[in-house]
């Protein structure tokens, strides 16, 4: 009997996926329970899994092609493996069979991205001779692009660009022999990607925030001294009780939630004409990963302490670079922060992401002069960003709500009051 393998529910709001890579070919055997194919989301990534025992008699759908909930993926024939599975004959190998295997490329290292993976199956590149950056000497998309670009210039050396002498009607600049014009085609230095699931829903999403709310943002600078000073005298305890480091992002987290409460509509979203107000607080952590951003969410982060939030978030970071997160983890939140100081950013703009009414940007502490009563001194500054929907957050309540965080983060005891 056949059974059609197909797209199966990829959660809320999510109806496409790309298909990464099959696990099996047609003719191969398949258990119950058994990975079939990889689709990538533009959440996360998840496999689709055998229900039935049989042989895997027809791909529908190849790496790389784009598909809907329902779509057919491929055919499975059901039956005992035992019995259905016949031996494959092995052809005895030709001399240009045996140059091949020869010439056979390295096995590809572990910890290849799936979407690094995808890229070279579709250029042909050798996973093997490249040169993994990320983590762990992890092989990211960067990593396999910048090959394909060597390859493609280092193909291009050795050919000689044609010269061709300048043509011109004026006898005067012939018999000057002016310097022949020298023409090199730009294709070889070029590389034509398709993007990624997630980078295209990216690319979406961030369209959208921009076309379809009234975005405005408003600044403000934190004296970071309070909590530099008080991470430095516990840090040792903290990180020999709890197992991880006393970072910052639990403490604007908790300022966040305590600012929140005093101005729920930054905890609010619009639903056509009306205006969902939340009473609770589910904070999204955006983090830029490899393969693009994403948000895991911190759900009912009000209840968590302040080594919970910093767990959870090391938790997702880790998950984020191996692209283990599911889509229950990214779905949903009330409220977001992203941290661009991590990656050197003085000051920027974060864009909102719907249907979230309100986006926290941290950047980089630096050393400035500052007035403190009267006297100019040097403290570790930080500036901050506050995005939010004018529709539904007026100009005073966001300016309000940044001031709050401030106001906390720079008495960090009142957390815990706050808490």
């Amino acid at each position: 009997m056949s059974i059609n393998i197909t797209v199966p529910e990829l959660g809320e709001s999510v109806v496409e996926a790309t298909v990464v890579r099959w696990f099996k070919s047609e003719g191969d055997p398949v258990k119950i329970g058994e990975p079939l194919v990889e689709l990538e989301t533009e959440k996360a990534n998840f496999e689709v899994a055998a229900e039935k025992e049989g042989i895997l008699t027809g791909i529908r759908k190849r790496d790389g092609e784009d598909v809907e909930v329902g779509d057919i993926l491929g055919v499975l024939e059901e039956g005992k493996v035992g019995e259905a599975a016949r031996p494959k004959e092995t052809p005895k190998p030709t001399e240009e069979a045996k140059e091949e295997i020869i010439k056979k490329p390295e096995p590809a290292p572990e910890r290849v991205t799936p979407v690094a993976r995808r890229i070279a199956e579709e250029k042909q590149v050798d996973l093997g001779k490249v040169e993994g950056t990320g983590p762990g000497s992890r092989i990211t998309k960067e990593d396999v692009e910048i090959y394909i670009e060597k390859k493609a210039e280092q193909a291009a050396q050795p050919e000689v660009p044609k010269v061709e002498p300048l043509r011109t009607k004026s006898p005067a600049l012939v018999e000057a022999k002016e310097s022949p014009v020298l023409r090199i085609s730009r294709d070889a230095r070029e590389v034509r990607i398709k993007m990624s699931r997630r980078r295209r829903t990216i690319a979406r999403r961030m369209l959208e925030a921009t076309q379809t709310t009234a975005m405005l943002t408003t600044f403000n600078e934190i004296d970071m001294s309070a909590v530099m000073e008080l991470r430095k005298r516990r840090k040792e305890s903290f990180k020999e009780k709890y197992g991880v480091s006393l970072g910052l992002n639990s403490f604007f987290v908790k300022a966040a939630i305590g600012a929140l409460k005093e101005f729920p509509q930054v905890n609010a979203e619009i639903d056509g004409d009306d205006m969902i107000m939340k009473h609770y607080y589910d904070i999204g952590v955006a983090i830029g990963a490899t393969e693009g951003l994403v948000v895991p969410v911190l759900r009912n982060a009000d209840s968590m302490s302040f080594a919970a939030i910093e767990k959870s978030i090391k938790d997702y970071a880790q998950r984020a670079e191996d692209n283990t997160l599911t889509l229950e983890e990214i779905m949903g939140g009330t409220f977001t922060i992203t941290n661009g100081g991590v990656f050197g950013s003085l000051m920027s703009t974060p864009i909102l992401n719907p249907p979230q009414s309100g986006i926290l940007g941290l950047h980089k502490i630096e050393d400035r002069a500052v007035a403190v009563n009267g006297a100019v001194v040097i403290r570790p500054m930080m500036y901050v960003a506050l995005s939010y929907d004018h529709r539904v957050v007026d100009g005073r309540e966001a300016v309000q709500f940044l001031v709050r965080v401030k106001e906390l983060i720079e008495d960090p005891e009142s957390l815990l009051l706050e808490g």
